[in-house]
């Protein structure tokens, strides 16, 4: 420590710190009436550029307003008039005067609609001057036809056909997939009479029964909105421009476009990619505020750009039908700052004399306050890297010699909380890993309770899965099937016509010949039927699965009710069929029923399904089990079989028998089949909770029996009894 201190030499940069105070008394005395002088009329421009920002941002923002108003308008008013019945979208030519005579109106681009049939009209003004009319069908190619008109309206020729079809454009795809007015996506192209780019007012429309018939929509041209920003006056280098949230430009009062054209198709420009350099320095700018999105509220800031600083206003706009723009004003500052920068060599002469003269008294006046504090300075340092014991010596100066006492007092106390933290470090790991121990055994103890609910509720969970699917595939799968009839009644009577047509015309035109040939039309008559036929078969079993399904989940049904228990087992069969038809390793699983007259029994059907689920697959897997052992002759000579018998007992009970001729379950495994967790099978074919839950279903939900009964190599039989009537309050 003590070489430090008589090094003389490292204590200069404190001194410079002492110093500086002086100096900026001395600089802030003598330049401030110059400094007061310059921030007055730097306040002064400040205020006169805001206010020029703000009155064109108001200019900008009513013609915003105003002149986007207008396509939302007319698509309400042409809306509603489909809607009443007013406009009748069938009459084609009245609907093209109809939207000639808007577009005539009002300073728009284009007006047009399209249907869900894949038909469309539209007016359009695509050189600015020229009224057309478009109208298409539904299928390309050229199936579109623009056509020239006179100044009533009325169509005179076809100036071009082009392809277009509805459903792969964004133009009519966005708003009817919004179900409500929007702005789509801006629209651009490169049309024979120059590039078109596009904002575009869309809306659904509905005929008076609410149906959907497509969409209406209103464009304005973009290069309007440049025309107008050209001509507000802001200053001979100011600029305002239009962005949207993800930085592409949409409209400026530069002279350049926004955007170019590449291999003759228009492509938009974003504004960091502008050749304006004002306006790319600003996109750049406004990225560093965590992109264009991040800007919710109107933002003021400088930006210095070539050398000259401007003055930046970022205002958000939006309109209810969706629009989100970023309006941008930009004025220089090099228009109002001349006459201040002159006055500003002044004050920083006046600066620089009195700089002169307060580093000279600082210099001599820091010099004898620098070591006490250097002393702290190094004990300080020694303390940050880890050696906590240390003592400064004390000072002449009364209120250095205060803080060097308080440095040593907090120096010791420091020492003594490591040392103590160190210690109850230790104490808390210990009782960390105590309790770590005890969640640990009482977390395997929660799951072990737990695993026997998550069974029932993944079973519950699986019923109102398949009830769900059943509920979905039914409707489509019935509108299928029933209309299946109509589109075989069709294509008899179209398949009759062509045979008609080659009756009456045995020598077709050559173009026909070639497509009859290309198509193989006798082919296509004798299999088309069949197809239908086959198709008509296919949803036929599939509405007898999807039946099946619903039965065996109960969910459209009350929880507690009155059933035909052979239905539940019979749809139980029908889940099951995969596993019991034939593969190629084994032949088909024989199910044999043997139903007795069994009356409807008050149960809660969903769970007693879950009861046969369970048995029955236990039962083919230990067929399957038992046919792995067995060539595929011995299982055909000896067939596996389930057999299910289902009679009333004592006029008061209904038993159901499930028997299947597997491997069996030896004596020591049958005490213990219905306990949880215990099973025979393989890890990860079975959880030993199927029958545990069965068990639990059939004796304290139904107040029933399920018993086991089983020889090895010869089967195993699985009796359920349960009340005809089901006293429910008792049995809970």
């Amino acid at each position: 420590m003590k070489s430090h201190y008589s090094s003389k030499g490292k204590a200069f940069p404190l001194q410079i710190v002492l110093v500086v105070p002086f100096l900026i008394q001395i600089f802030a005395a003598v330049s401030l009436v110059g400094y007061l002088s310059f921030k007055n009329g730097q306040r002064a421009v400040n205020h006169l550029a805001e206010q020029l920002i703000d009155r064109t941002s108001e200019v900008v923002d009513e013609h915003l307003k105003s002149h986007l108003s207008i396509p939302q308008t007319l698509n309400q008013i042409n809306a509603d008039a489909i809607h009443r019945g007013i406009l009748d979208i069938r009459d084609r030519k009245t609907l093209g005067k109809y939207f000639w005579d808007q577009i005539r109106l009002y300073d728009l681009t284009y007006i047009g609609m399209g249907l869900t049939t894949g038909e469309g009209l539209g007016a359009a003004r695509y050189d600015g001057k020229t009224i057309t009319i478009d109208d298409w069908t539904a299928k390309p190619p050229n199936n579109t036809y623009t056509y020239a008109t006179d100044n009533q309206g009325n169509r005179t020729q076809v100036n071009a056909r082009w392809d277009w079809e509805n459903s792969k454009e964004s133009w009519y795809t966005q708003p009817i997939a919004a179900g409500k007015p929007i702005w789509a996506k801006i629209y651009t192209a490169n049309f024979p009479t120059g590039p078109y780019i596009a904002a575009s007012a869309s809306r659904p429309i509905y005929d008076s029964q609410n149906r959907l018939l497509g969409m209406i929509a209103t464009d304005i041209h973009l290069l309007k909105l440049s025309d107008f920003l050209r001509s507000l006056d802001v200053s001979k280098s100011g600029q305002v421009f239009l962005l949207e949230r993800d930085g592409t430009l949409v409209a400026s009062s530069g002279t350049e476009k926004p955007f170019t054209l590449v291999n003759q198709k228009v492509q938009r420009l974003r504004a960091i990619n502008s050749p304006n350099p004002m306006i790319q320095n600003i996109a750049r700018h406004l990225q560093t505020f965590n992109g264009f999105k991040s800007i919710t509220k109107d933002t003021d800031f400088q930006l210095e750009v070539q050398g000259k600083r401007h003055f930046v206003d970022v205002a958000p706009w939006r309109d209810k039908f969706g629009l989100d723009w970023l309006v941008v004003v930009s004025v220089p500052e090099n228009a109002f700052m001349a006459q201040i920068n002159a006055n500003t060599q002044t004050t920083i002469a006046l600066c620089f004399g009195a700089l002169v003269i307060a580093s000279m008294m600082g210099v001599f006046t820091s010099h004898w306050i620098v070591r006490p504090i250097l002393r702290l300075s190094w004990a300080s340092e020694a303390m940050a890297s880890g050696n906590l014991d240390q003592t400064v010596e004390t000072s002449n100066i009364q209120e250095l010699n205060i803080l060097s006492n308080s440095f040593n007092y907090m120096a010791r106390q420091l020492h003594e909380s490591f040392t103590a933290l160190e210690k109850n470090k230790e104490e808390l790991e210990d009782r960390v890993e105590e309790r770590t121990i005890e969640l640990k055994n009482a977390l395997r103890e929660l799951q072990r309770t737990q695993s026997q609910v998550i069974q029932s509720e993944k079973m519950s969970s699986l019923g109102q899965l398949v009830a769900g699917v059943a509920h979905e595939i039914n409707n489509p799968v019935n509108f299928i099937h029933g209309n299946l009839i109509h589109v075989q009644e069709y294509t008899q009577d179209l398949l009759a016509l062509v045979q008609l047509y080659q009756q009456y015309d045995s020598n077709p035109a050559s173009e026909i010949q070639i497509a009859i040939e290309d198509m193989d039309l006798e082919f296509l008559q004798s299999d088309l039927p069949k197809m239908l036929s086959s198709m008509k078969v296919g949803t036929e079993r599939i509405r007898q699965i999807v039946l099946s399904l619903r039965n065996f989940s109960r969910t459209d049904e009350a929880e507690f009710k009155r059933v035909d228990i052979h239905e539940g087992i019979d749809s139980t069969l029908m889940i099951l069929q995969h596993r019991l038809k034939a593969k190629p390793e084994q032949p088909e699983i024989e199910v044999i029923k043997d139903y007795g007259n069994v009356p409807l029994i008050e149960c809660y059907a969903g769970q007693l399904n879950q009861v046969f689920m369970n048995i029955l697959v236990n039962a083919i897997d230990a067929l399957e089990e038992s046919n792995v052992k067995r060539t595929y002759q011995e299982i055909e000579d000896n067939p596996s079989q389930i057999r299910i018998r289902t009679s009333v007992v004592n006029l008061t009970w209904v038993e159901v028998a499930i028997a299947d001729n597997g491997v069996g379950i030896s004596k020591e495994f049958q005490q213990r089949i219905f306990d949880p967790f215990f099973t025979t099978k393989p890890i990860g074919k079975g959880t030993g909770m199927g029958m545990s839950i069965s068990y639990q279903i059939i004796t304290e939900k139904h107040g029933g029996k399920l018993e086991c009964f089983s020889n090895p190599g010869e089967g195993t039989e699985f009796i359920i009894q349960v009340p005809l009537q089901l006293k429910v309050h008792g049995v809970v």
